[in-house]
């Protein structure tokens, strides 16, 4: 349905960073504080015992409640995925979210925050727009595709200073 990415640099050196503890230790006014749309954020366990970030956040009138489980958890990358609940006007639906983050090496001293989004329809969402008679299925997506370019454009560069700051306090020395 949408996809896109965003980056910030990070004026430090890669290795001091670990974005896996960084999201899995991030807490709730940090989270919140990295978005005017964010409106909670904590973590938990999945029933086989993986790491979650559930984010609560409000984006185009649509709230999020997002259960994403880790599928990669490393120093440098993590890659989630979530069938999150959306309720909206429309009522209330799935959307598969699937968030990746990494840190990448650019200079001695510095690296890049990526931040790539991608928001995959399920049965519920389509099932939910032909009972709303929304049959544009290519405005849908459109309209999608830059309501998350908007939030992710806002809460990369965020995130990044989040993560900078920690950097400077020494979190991961």
């Amino acid at each position: 349905m949408a996809e896109c990415t965003a980056t910030a640099i990070i004026h430090c050196v890669a290795e001091k960073i670990d974005i896996a503890d960084w999201l899995f230790t991030l807490k709730d006014q940090e989270y919140q504080s990295c978005s005017v749309s964010h409106i909670a954020g904590g973590t938990s366990l999945s029933q086989d015992g993986k790491r979650m970030s559930i984010n609560v956040e409000r984006i185009a009138g649509n709230l999020l409640v997002q259960h994403y489980i880790e599928e990669t958890g490393e120093k440098n990358h993590c890659r989630l995925n979530s069938v999150s609940d959306s309720i909206s006007d429309l009522g209330i639906t799935k959307l598969g979210i699937t968030w990746e983050i990494k840190i990448i090496p650019k200079t001695a001293n510095s690296c890049e925050f990526v931040n790539k989004v991608m928001v995959i329809s399920t049965p519920e969402f389509l099932a939910l727009l032909k009972a709303a008679n929304i049959e544009n299925l290519e405005m849908v997506k459109s309209q999608m595709l830059q309501n998350v370019e908007a939030h992710n454009n806002e809460e990369t560069p965020l995130f990044a200073a989040d993560i900078h700051n920690k950097v400077l306090a020494g979190k991961w020395d």
